[in-house]
């Protein structure tokens, strides 16, 4: 699996050129409540494979879950789940093959 290490061990990242999914493995609970993860909306899946392709960067907290996103253009491929907070940059495109139904809070970014 193609993942690369930063200074922490609880990150894991998937490169492209540019663009990386970036994976904090159960982040502590003061950096949720620094990000405002319990005031972001929620959304949820049922197990099933779908294409995304993030035209603003999103960040997202799960609740619960499992997924498995390839990257589009890429043999990269990064697993998440339940605690896990995931960072998708602008312009990125992936596939979620969901294995676990999917609960999440969620936040765009703007910018």
């Amino acid at each position: 699996m193609g993942t690369a290490s930063t200074s922490s061990d609880t990150m894991e990242a998937a490169r492209l050129p540019g663009l990386s999914i970036t994976v904090e493995k159960n982040p502590p609970e003061a950096r949720l409540l620094q990000l405002g993860v319990k005031s972001w909306p929620k959304w949820g899946c049922p197990p099933g494979r779908f294409p995304l392709k993030f035209d603003a960067a999103l960040t997202c907290y799960l609740v619960k879950g499992r997924v498995r996103a390839a990257v589009k253009g890429s043999r990269e491929c990064v697993e998440f789940g339940a605690g896990d907070l995931v960072v998708f940059p602008k312009g990125l495109s992936c596939t979620w093959d969901v294995v676990v139904g999917v609960d999440k809070h969620y936040n765009f970014d703007p910018s």
